[in-house]
Order: C-alpha cells, then sequence, then structure tokens
C-alpha cells in the first residue's frame, strides 16, 4: 500500500509539466507560439515530452505501475477479507479481566436464558455471533474493509476508465460566424484531435448555426475600461431532421447526443469585399479577425489567390470603436461596434498557396511579397469605414467594408469516460466514508454458573482493532442494556 501512495503522489507530480506549458492535445496554437518565443527551450522540453505530458513515456510507466500496485493490493486483502468473512468470530479469551474495557455484574437467573439474551442483544446490535462454552463471541465493522476494498477498486476502475475510454474520445475546435452553419463531420473542424481508436462514423450526425452572438459589458467610468458580463450564442440545433433553439454560455455548454460544445471565444469577422479593375467581384466573404486586447481590437489576414494583377494579401486591423491617438494612431476604447474602421496594408506577389504547403489563415508570410500600401511605400493604408469602399493604387481594383458580423469558437468534446468516472467516484467517497466511520469491534459475554445464592456472574469485554474512542460506550451500552429489569450489583469495572 505504501508503494500505492508513493505512486500516487508521483502520478500527481508527473501531472504538473500538463499545466505549464501547453499540450498538443488542447492547444497545438500554443505549442507553436512557444517554439516561435523559445526554440532552444523548446527544443528541450520536447525532448522530453513535456508537450505530450499525458501520452509521454514517463507518464505511462507510473500510470502502470500505480495500476499494477493497487491490483498487488487490492487482491491478498481481498482473500483475507473473504477468508474473515467465513470464519467466526475469536473464541472467547479465558481470562477476559486482562482486557482493558472489561465490566463483571452479578444477576438473577437461569444461566441458559442468560446466554440466549446475551446471542441477541449482540446480534442486534449488530455483531457476528458464535456462542460457545458458556459465552458468547462477537464481532462486528467487516463492512469497513469492504469500504476499503470499495475504495480501492474505485481507484483501480477510474485508472481502466481513464485508459480505455480514452482511445474512444474526441475534441475539436471551430470558429463559427453568424449566419454560418457547422456539420458535425471531420472536414468542417478547424482542429480535431481524436483518440487512438476513434472513428469517423462514431460522429454524432447533426448541425449548429450561429442565429446571434450577445455580449454584455460593463463600463466602468472610473477605469475607462469595459469588463465582460455574459457572453450568449442563440444557435438552431438540427438533429434527427428536427432543429430546436439552444444556447450556449461561458462555463454552461451545450450538450448534443452526448457531445459537449463549449463557448470558448469570440471576435469579429469583418464582410471584405474585393473587386478587379473591371468591378468583378473576386473575394466576398467574412474573415475572422483575432482580438488582440479587451477592446476588441483585432487582426486579421485577407487572401486573394485569383481575379486581380497578382496575388494579393492583405494585412488589416480593425478597431469596433475608433478614436484617434494623439499621434494619429488609431485605437478602439470599447469593444462594441459604435464606430468600426477596418484598415489594411495591401502586399502582392506570391502567397505560396499553390505550394501544396499548409498555410495559417491568421498570418501573412510577406517575405515573398512586395508592399504596396502602408509603411515605407508613400502610399497611405486602406482606411474604411462600415459600408465604404476605396480603390487600391495603380488601378489593380478596389475593396470593401460591407459589414460586421461577429464570430464564435466552440470546443466540441466527447468523453465517454465521463460517466464511469463519475460512479466510480461516487464508490471512492462512499468506500473513503464508510471506512473512517465504521469501526471494526469485537466483543465477548461469559455467563458463569450460578453459585449457592442463585448469583449468576456475567463477564463483559471488547476490544478495538485500531484506535477507538467509542469502545468504552459501547461496551456501557451493552451492559445496560443487558442487565436491564435486574437487580445487579457492579462488582469491578
Amino acid at each position: 500500500m505504501r508503494t500505492a501512495l508513493v505512486l500516487l503522489l508521483l502520478l500527481a507530480l508527473a501531472s504538473i509539466p500538463g499545466s505549464l506549458v501547453p499540450q498538443r492535445s488542447s492547444n497545438p496554437n500554443g505549442v507553436i507560439q512557444f517554439e516561435r518565443d523559445d526554440p532552444e527551450l523548446f527544443a528541450i522540453l520536447d525532448g522530453l515530452q513535456f508537450f505530450d505530458t499525458f501520452t509521454s513515456v514517463w507518464f505511462s510507466a507510473i500510470y502502470l505501475l500505480l495500476f499494477v500496485s493497487l491490483i498487488g493490493c487490492i487482491v491478498p486483502r481481498a482473500q483475507h477479507h473473504m477468508k474473515a468473512l467465513r470464519q467466526p468470530p475469536p473464541a472467547t479469551p479465558s481470562r477476559l479481566e486482562r482486557l482493558e474495557h472489561y465490566v463483571s455484574i452479578q444477576l438473577s437467573g437461569d444461566r441458559a436464558a442468560l446466554l440466549t439474551r446475551a446471542e441477541r442483544l449482540v446480534k442486534k446490535a449488530g455483531y457476528r455471533v458464535a456462542p460457545a462454552d458458556g459465552a458468547v463471541a462477537a464481532e462486528r465493522g467487516y463492512l469497513r474493509e469492504t469500504a476499503n476494498l470499495a475504495f480501492h477498486l474505485g481507484l483501480v476502475g477510474i485508472l481502466v476508465a481513464l485508459a480505455a475510454g480514452a482511445g474512444y474520445k474526441y475534441s475539436g475546435q471551430r470558429i463559427i460566424i453568424e449566419g454560418q452553419t457547422f456539420t458535425n463531420q471531420l472536414t468542417s473542424y478547424d482542429f480535431f484531435n481524436p483518440g487512438r481508436f476513434f472513428a469517423e462514423e462514431s460522429l454524432e450526425p447533426y448541425s449548429l448555426t450561429l442565429d446571434e452572438f450577445v455580449p454584455k459589458y460593463e463600463f466602468d467610468l472610473t477605469s475607462g475600461a469595459a469588463h465582460a458580463l455574459d457572453f450568449t450564442a442563440n444557435l438552431v440545433v438540427t438533429e434527427q431532421g428536427s432543429s430546436r433553439e439552444a444556447q450556449v454560455k461561458v462555463n454552461e455548454p451545450l450538450d448534443i447526443q452526448g457531445t459537449s460544445v463549449y463557448l470558448l471565444g469570440n471576435g469579429f469577422a469583418p464582410w471584405v469585399t474585393v473587386r478587379s479593375a473591371e468591378g468583378e467581384i473576386v473575394f466576398s466573404q467574412p474573415v475572422p479577425f483575432l482580438p488582440q486586447d479587451p477592446n476588441l481590437t483585432s487582426i486579421g489576414v485577407v487572401k486573394v489567390p485569383d481575379g486581380l494583377r497578382a496575388q494579393t494579401g492583405l494585412i488589416g486591423f480593425l478597431y469596433p470603436s475608433a478614436v484617434a491617438l494623439p499621434s494619429g494612431a488609431l485605437t478602439s476604447v470599447y469593444p462594441e461596434p459604435d464606430q468600426p474602421v477596418l484598415t489594411f496594408n495591401v502586399f502582392e506577389g506570391d502567397l505560396g498557396l499553390n505550394e501544396g504547403v499548409p498555410r495559417n489563415v491568421y498570418s501573412l508570410d510577406t517575405g515573398s511579397l512586395t508592399q504596396i500600401t502602408g509603411g515605407d511605400t508613400g502610399e497611405d493604408s486602406v482606411i474604411l469605414n462600415l459600408g465604404e469602399s476605396q480603390e487600391l493604387p495603380g488601378g489593380r481594383g478596389s475593396i470593401e467594408f460591407t459589414s460586421l458580423p461577429r464570430f464564435i469558437s466552440v470546443d466540441i468534446h466527447r468523453d465517454p469516460t465521463q460517466l464511469p468516472v463519475a460512479l466510480f467516484s461516487v464508490v471512492i467517497l462512499g468506500g473513503l466514508v464508510v471506512s473512517l466511520f465504521v469501526t471494526r469491534r469485537r466483543a465477548w459475554i461469559r455467563v458463569h454458573e450460578a453459585d449457592e445464592q442463585g448469583s449468576v456472574r456475567v463477564e463483559f469485554a471488547a476490544l478495538a482493532r485500531g484506535d477507538d474512542p467509542g469502545l468504552a460506550v459501547e461496551l456501557e451500552r451493552l451492559v445496560a442494556d443487558f442487565s436491564q429489569e435486574h437487580d445487579h450489583k457492579l462488582v469491578s469495572s
């Protein structure tokens, strides 16, 4: 048991890196950012598998050793307990007066009747009874060891459930823009992390449409900052041929066929329309911009691979409530779109989309591009109010800030281990509570032969396995119940 406790402590210590550094299974973008920020430290930690803590060799080794150790504890203890359940209580000691908790009384009555009364009394108190040779031996508290075994079996059950269920769970993330629909299929996810035994057929058939995202803010006049009060995503859920309205809030996930949908974040997805010099629309869609501060100053990238003179990339900044600083730079003073302004620096050249290498849609590699607005180009950055359009330099076409829908990012998670882990947790808690409050006690009552005056001497003794402050009270209660309705003389206690 000591080994299992040490391994349990080691398992807790081994899980610490999982909360200190981002994990590939839950935060792959954080791992990429960590590598960019500190590549040398990243190489060391990656070699130690810190970014895959819960699937690392060392964590798995501790996990398996703990499992084996618990089995090694449970099997012999269960065998010993089953043997104890089949055996009668220990025989009555010949010298009861040597025990610490001992009482002797004198009663009048028939010895056989008193023995019967003693047997009935201890049975009523919950003891297992073994009468023999003018005495009654009794023992109770077997439930304590049963609960102890249940506690350990619950631990093993959780380990098995987590190990087995981890292969069938999955999690994924997706950005949903107002008015758009997400269908629960593999190709619809922005990021997807399947378990080892995941099969695409196990994805539950349903779809989510973001009808509206409603944030609530409170403006602090003292600090001049906005504080979020509530975020509510109003959704339309379609499953099994029928639709229903639903909501997702922070820490209030939506359950769909055993799948939990969590609200992770939100922002704006300005609808950008790009036209060629001939007026033909070559790009028109909402583009999610990533928030950079509490006032939702956001950055985003638009890539136009076809339709213009050359492949064109735009790095944009969105200011929901734009205010000009004394330096001339723009900033947002409130997260609501009171005065939305969208600015772009425009680049053209090779976007690298034809190389067959996946590209981050939220960043633009300007190494092979030529900047044509902003910076040192001599051309001002494109600045657009909502609904405005502006010509691109050199007759390249135009760009329009068409509308400003919102988006939410959701985490879709299915974990089949939740129910068994919850059940085993209840078993663990129940076993722990019972083992703490149930005590193992032994009691003996010996009834002697009547003397010449017809007086019968009755001895009571009790013994506990371990410390039991209530044992003396228990013995006194047994004596009081036994001697009720009889005149007696207390000899010793």
